[in-house]
């Protein structure tokens, strides 16, 4: 069906983290608490909406100093769960840091297909690109981060043709974390998520960042925890693969005693492995 994976039952081991930890209730469950009380205590917090639907919304955390450099972050859930709200917690590394964090609400499967919300969120991006004056942020550093799912949304967002489509400055990223990101879609096709997420062969072509590389060079680092499945550490050393032979500047990086859910606790404090790989992204490029 997949490489040497013959069965679904295969395929969903590999590809459903939640059959192989054991505590994902309690770690969303903290997610959530944590992101209430990120909000609580950022009362200038601001909420926008950047397309004609109602869920084309972001929360932005702006940072205490003017001209803050820009942490864009895009959330997972497989595409068919989560919002922006689950994830504020995000922005707690760039708080006292003076980072302005953007954490950006799309869309679900099945009600849209993948491909769409590729397009809302680009047009996050855009949006932010547009109004980063209105928060204090440097429109001139923004570099991207997503989990998982978001994480497949971050390598379509490096896809992105930003002079063709939107007018915008081809190097609009300056830099890019796609956290346990999914890069290549053919897998999921014959996997669980199938009725829920609709693939098609021009889905698979199309919208698998290992297919579409960036039209122009942007450092990445592929991070992916230690204790995930194979297929998903294997997905983000061949992403890293491929985007240097585009002559990308990509890193692969398995954080070590993380799994797919704990791994985003090294981003939301800020000295944390991937807080600090991402910041060097923010510094490189002031």
């Amino acid at each position: 069906m997949y490489r040497h994976l013959t069965s679904q039952d295969e395929i969903d081991r590999e590809y459903n983290p939640r059959l192989i930890v054991t505590d994902v209730d309690r770690v969303v469950a903290g997610w959530t608490e944590r992101s209430a009380a990120t909000r609580q205590a950022c009362p200038n917090r601001l909420r926008r909406s950047f397309g004609p639907t109602l869920a084309e919304y972001l929360h932005v955390f702006p940072a205490e100093s003017p001209n803050a450099p820009i942490h864009v972050f895009v959330h997972g859930g497989y595409w068919r769960a989560f919002n922006a709200d689950d994830f504020s917690f995000i922005a707690d590394s760039g708080r006292g840091r003076g980072v302005a964090t953007v954490v950006v609400n799309y869309d679900l499967c099945p009600r849209v297909r993948i491909p769409e919300i590729t397009r809302q969120v680009r047009g996050a991006l855009a949006w932010v690109w547009h109004n980063a004056a209105e928060f204090g942020g440097d429109r001139g550093n923004i570099v991207v981060s997503g989990h998982s799912a978001g994480g497949h949304l971050v390598g379509r967002l490096l896809a992105t043709n930003w002079v063709r489509d939107y007018g915008l400055p081809a190097d609009l990223i300056k830099g890019a974390l796609p956290i346990s990101g999914l890069f290549d879609l053919e897998p999921l096709r014959w996997s669980w998520l199938q009725p829920t997420i609709q693939l098609t062969g021009d889905d698979i072509l199309n919208e698998s960042p290992i297919r579409r590389p960036p039209p122009v060079p942007i450092p990445v680092l592929a991070a992916v925890g230690g204790l995930e499945s194979a297929e998903f550490r294997r997905q983000s050393r061949d992403y890293a693969d491929a985007l240097r032979v585009e002559e990308s500047p990509a890193e692969a990086l398995e954080v070590a005693g993380r799994n797919h859910f704990t791994i985003l606790d090294d981003l939301a404090d800020a000295d944390g492995p991937l807080w600090r790989e991402l910041e060097k992204m923010l510094k490189g490029s002031a």
